[in-house]
């Protein structure tokens, strides 16, 4: 089992930054991927932005030159700077895993979600 908690998160005025944590834990034999999607209600999850273990990286456009992923493999933490907010950012944001083990097909585990609001 893999568990993970995220932080970070808030309210912050457009034009303003935010960094979200989410940091892995329990049983891990390797995690491949790592990510961020968002979730308004009464629409469907979307990708924000994911990174491989290699730190290959990829974006949702509308948050291209604004957010930044990145990832700490030996604390199995990944991270997700946001800058020149928008309230079209406002969301509720998941971090998510994919986790491997020999034997086993790939699982997605996902954190608890975190609020973040974009407003003045």
């Amino acid at each position: 089992q893999v568990r993970l908690v995220q932080s970070g998160g808030g309210l912050v005025q457009p034009g303003g930054s935010l960094r979200l944590s989410c940091a892995a834990s329990g049983t891990i034999f390797n995690i491949y991927s790592m990510g961020w999607y968002r979730q308004d209600p009464g629409k469907q999850r979307e990708l924000v932005a994911i990174i491989g273990s290699g730190g290959s990286t990829n974006y949702a456009d509308s948050v291209k030159g604004r957010f930044t992923i990145s990832r700490d493999n030996a604390r199995n933490t990944v991270y997700l700077q946001m800058n020149s907010l928008k309230p079209g950012d406002t969301a509720v944001y998941y971090c998510y895993c994919r986790h491997v083990q020999i034997g086993s097909p790939p699982y997605d585990y996902w954190g608890q979600g975190t609020q973040v609001t974009v407003s003045s």
